[in-house]
């Protein structure tokens, strides 16, 4: 058996996620391999680098840097998340991202994109969190309208949580069968048809397959919850979630909210983390009785 770990995204629902990954981090809690998806995949590398706080960290102190995240950046680059200061200057100067940590670190690490003119979800193995990595980040992470296409490897590529939401089908295809799933909404939540869709049809009316995509991405969310429901009741996947909806904006600049959300993720993974260890346990036995 091997122990996954799958990240949803949700932009700054993900200092939820970073909050459960750093108690996972102070109680040696470790995986076989990990997959995020959009803020899943950005705020999650953090956690095979090794860097308890470092994603709270930099979010409260630039999150109201216009370079940062601004429709000025939108207007100036066509980012509203800006390339050159999040993907360059900030892991390489201002707070810099443990590259050697990440390479030698044993953990795989998976990040999904959406193919805009095949309409399918892609994933890349990370390695050392340089350039290509960061670029495939990047793309998980671009949000439809406002980003610009991130074109690597011959791929036309945006959010990967337009296509898969949660990536358990795939972490499932790579043999991982022992799997820690943390959303980023609560049980119980039914998504609804995105709101965005008419200016989707407009800025990318060149790519059907990715429109198409992003009609049906309600559905495509809440059946993914079903089935996962079905592995957690089936004891096949653990599941942490927070235990209400965290009323945190996409673009929340609020320190204090930042904080307050990555809390909550910390308190929900200590309240359960003898459940995470005995979850897992079960792998390392079944390891050492071979």
């Amino acid at each position: 058996m091997k122990k996954g770990l799958i990240m949803e995204g949700g932009a700054m629902r993900g200092l939820f996620t970073c909050g459960v990954l750093d108690v996972f981090l102070e109680n040696g809690i470790t995986f076989d391999g990990a997959a995020g998806i959009s803020a899943g995949a950005v705020l999650g590398c953090n956690f095979k680098s090794r860097q308890i706080g470092r994603p709270l960290r930099y979010n409260k102190k630039y999150s109201r840097d216009p370079r940062y995240c601004s429709f000025r950046s939108l207007i100036k680059t066509g980012d509203l998340y800006g390339e050159q200061f999040c993907y360059h200057e900030l892991p390489e100067v201002l707070d810099p991202f443990d590259n050697d940590t990440f390479t030698n670190d044993p953990t795989a690490f998976y990040v999904g994109a959406s193919d805009i003119e095949t309409g399918e979800a892609v994933f890349h193995k990370c390695f050392d969190g340089r350039d290509e990595d960061l670029t495939w980040m990047r793309a998980s992470a671009s949000m439809p309208v406002v980003s610009r296409i991130v074109e690597i490897g011959g791929r036309k590529l945006l959010d990967g949580g337009i296509v898969c939401p949660v990536p358990y089908e795939f972490m499932e295809s790579m043999g991982y069968d022992r799997n820690v799933i943390i959303l980023t909404q609560p049980e119980g939540f039914v998504k609804e048809r995105s709101k965005t869709l008419p200016l989707v049809r407009i800025a990318l009316y060149k790519y059907p397959a990715i429109v198409k995509a992003m009609a049906k991405r309600h559905h495509v969310y809440n059946d993914q919850m079903k089935e996962i429901k079905k592995r957690e009741a089936a004891g096949e996947a653990l599941v942490i979630r927070p235990a209400e909806a965290l009323g945190i904006s996409r673009t929340e600049k609020d320190p204090d909210e930042l904080e307050r959300v990555y809390q909550e993720g910390r308190r929900v993974a200590t309240e359960r983390l003898e459940e995470i260890k005995e979850f897992l346990k079960t792998v390392d036995v079944e390891i050492s009785e071979r």
